[in-house]
C-alpha cells in the first residue's frame, strides 16, 4: 500500500439529494476516485403530499460511506474531512434527546403548507417575509412545512416550546445523527432557504418565527459553511472520528464547485427543472422576479446570491419521449435538432404547470406557436431544446437588471449540458461563452472542496485552476439571435394572454 493511501489526505463528500444519497471520495488533487449511490423511497399520498423517511436517509448515508471507501480501496483512517451538500427546504423534526423523528420529512416539493401561506398573505405578511428573507411567501420553503407539523403532529408545538424538539433541514438532521446528537447546526445557505432566517441581520427572525408558530429554540445554530460541524465515525465504521468541515445546500454547492466565488459570476444547473444562481457579493439585492439568498458564509463573511428556478427544462425532453413518443432516447435530440430546418420559427412555451420565474403565472399552460406547413418532428424537437436556453436567458437578463452586472460567461452543469446543440444555442442566444466542467456532481464537489480547503488539504487557487472545461462560444450573428429571442418573448406573451380572461373572472 502506498504512503499516500495510508495518510489522511482524502476528502469524503456526501450529497444527500431528493432521490438518493451519494458518497464521493476525492484525492489530494481533488480528483474523484469513487462514488456510491443509494436511492430512498418517495412517499406520496393521494393528496400529492411528498415525504421522506429520515431514518432511511441516515442509514443510507452510513451505507453509502462504507461502500465508497471500499470502492476507493483506501484505509478507513485515510479520510481527513467530510463535506455535506443536501436537498434544500425539506423540513425535518425530531426529538432532541432520542434523535427519533416525530414524523417523516416534508419534502421541498410538498405544498401542504399552502393554506398556512394563504392565511399569512391575507394577514398582510407577504411584504415582511420578502423584505427580511429575500423569498416569496410560499409553501415551497421550510417555514410553512414546520408550521404544518406544529399544527398537525400530536404535541409537536408543545414539545417545541419546551425545547424538546429539533426542527432542521436535511443537513442539520445528518449533522445531528452523524455526531451522535452532540451538534445541532446548519449553515448560512440552508438557513436562508427556510423563510425564518433574516438575511440582513443574519439571525433567526423572532417575528417570522411567531408568524409561522415555530419557536426559535427548536432551530439549529447557524454556522459558517466552512465551519466546524462536529466529528463523526459513521456509526463506528471509522476507528477515529473525522471532522465535518463543509455544509452547503445543493445549488449553493454547485455554485461553489464551479468556482463562482467572485461577485458577478453565474451558474445554471440543468436538470428536470433548472436553477440559475448569481454571486452578488457581500450586499443583498432584492428583486420582485427572483429570490435573494445567502450563497455561503466563509470565515465570518457571507456572500449573497440571486436565484431563479424554472419548472420545465430537462423535463421537456422527457415529455418528447414519454408523452409524444417523438424520440426513444434523450440522446436523439441533438441529431434531430441539427437535421431540422434552422430557419423554422416554431416556439414551444413549456408551461405544463404554469410558468415560474420571472413570469410567475400558475394559470398558464403549454403552447406551440409559429408552426408552418413544413414544421415536422425535427423542428418540434429543436424548439424543445431551444426553449430551455430561452428560459435560462430570461432569468439571466432579470439578474443582470437587478444587480447591474453584465455577464461575461456562464458556468453550467447537469445532464442536458452533454447536448452540444443546446450548449451552442445557449451561448448564441446569450452572446457569451458557456463553460462546461469535465466533472459531474458539482454539488458534492462544492461541499467536498470546501471541507478540503478548510482541512488544509486543498489550496483554493490550485484546486479550481486545475479543472478541465469545454467552451462554447457565440457563433451566430447577434442580430439574428436578438430576433429569435424577441420571437420567444412574443410567444410567451401570447401564451400569457390566453389565460388572462380566465384569471379576470376570479
Amino acid at each position: 500500500m502506498s504512503e499516500e493511501r495510508e495518510k489522511g489526505i482524502y476528502i469524503l463528500g456526501i450529497d444527500q439529494s431528493t432521490q438518493g444519497t451519494k458518497a464521493l471520495i476525492f484525492d489530494r488533487e481533488g480528483k474523484l476516485l469513487a462514488r456510491s449511490d443509494i436511492s430512498h423511497g418517495q412517499i406520496v399520498n393521494d393528496k400529492g403530499w411528498v415525504e421522506h423517511n429520515l431514518m432511511e436517509i441516515y442509514y443510507n448515508t452510513i451505507q453509502a460511506v462504507r461502500d465508497v471507501v471500499q470502492k476507493a480501496g483506501i484505509p478507513r483512517g485515510a479520510v481527513a474531512a467530510v463535506g455535506i451538500s443536501n436537498q434544500r427546504e425539506t423540513a425535518a423534526a425530531w426529538d432532541r434527546t432520542t434523535g427519533e423523528p416525530v414524523c417523516n420529512a416534508v419534502v421541498w416539493q410538498c405544498a401542504r403548507g399552502e393554506e398556512i401561506c394563504k392565511r399569512l398573505k391575507k394577514a398582510g405578511a407577504e411584504k415582511l417575509v420578502k423584505g427580511r428573507t429575500g423569498l416569496r411567501l410560499s409553501p415551497y420553503f421550510s417555514a410553512a412545512k414546520w408550521s404544518w407539523i406544529m399544527e398537525h403532529v400530536p404535541e409537536a408545538r408543545e414539545r417545541a416550546e419546551r425545547g424538546e424538539l429539533c426542527c432542521g433541514t436535511i443537513d442539520a438532521w445528518l449533522v445531528y445523527r452523524l455526531t451522535g446528537g452532540r451538534e445541532f447546526r446548519t449553515d448560512y445557505s440552508n438557513a436562508s432557504r427556510t423563510q425564518l432566517f433574516n438575511i440582513l441581520t443574519l439571525q433567526w427572525d423572532e417575528e417570522l418565527c411567531r408568524l409561522f408558530h415555530v419557536p426559535p429554540q427548536c432551530l439549529p445554530k447557524v454556522t459558517d459553511s466552512n465551519g466546524f460541524f462536529g466529528e463523526t465515525d459513521f456509526d463506528g465504521f471509522f476507528e477515529q472520528p473525522v471532522p465535518i468541515l463543509g455544509v452547503l445546500g445543493d445549488s449553493h454547492g454547485a455554485l461553489f464547485g464551479h468556482g463562482c466565488h467572485e461577485k458577478g459570476m453565474i451558474k445554471a444547473t440543468y436538470g428536470t427543472g433548472s436553477s440559475v444562481m448569481m454571486n452578488i457579493g457581500d450586499s443583498p439585492v432584492m428583486s420582485p422576479d427572483v429570490v435573494t439568498s445567502l450563497g455561503w458564509g466563509i470565515d465570518g463573511q457571507v456572500v449573497y446570491v440571486l436565484e431563479g428556478n424554472i419548472n420545465y427544462t430537462g423535463a421537456v425532453i422527457t415529455w418528447l419521449k414519454d408523452s409524444l413518443g417523438l424520440i426513444a432516447s434523450p440522446w436523439e435530440t441533438e441529431f434531430l435538432a441539427r437535421e431540422a430546418n434552422q430557419e423554422d420559427k416554431t416556439y414551444l412555451v413549456p408551461a405544463f404547470t404554469g410558468l415560474g420565474a420571472p413570469y410567475w403565472n400558475t394559470e398558464a399552460r403549454a403552447s406551440i406557436l409559429g408552426m408552418s406547413r413544413t414544421t415536422g418532428k425535427n423542428e418540434i424537437v429543436k424548439a424543445a431544446l431551444e426553449c430551455i436556453a430561452y428560459q435560462i436567458t430570461d432569468l439571466i437578463q432579470i439578474m443582470e437588471e437587478a444587480s447591474g452586472i453584465q455577464e461575461s460567461e456562464l458556468w453550467v452543469d447537469g445532464g442536458p449540458t452533454k447536448n452540444e446543440y443546446l450548449m451552442q444555442f445557449q451561448s448564441d442566444v446569450l452572446g457569451i461563452p458557456v463553460k462546461v466542467p469535465n466533472a459531474e456532481e458539482l454539488s458534492g464537489i462544492g461541499a467536498a472542496y470546501m471541507a478540503g480547503i478548510q482541512a488544509g488539504i486543498y489550496d483554493r487557487e490550485t484546486i479550481f485552476g486545475n479543472r478541465l472545461v469545454s467552451f462554447f462560444k457565440p457563433g451566430r450573428k447577434p442580430e439574428e439571435m436578438a430576433d429569435r429571442y424577441m420571437g420567444w418573448k412574443e410567444a410567451v406573451e401570447k401564451t400569457l394572454l390566453s389565460v388572462k380572461p380566465k384569471a379576470s373572472q376570479k
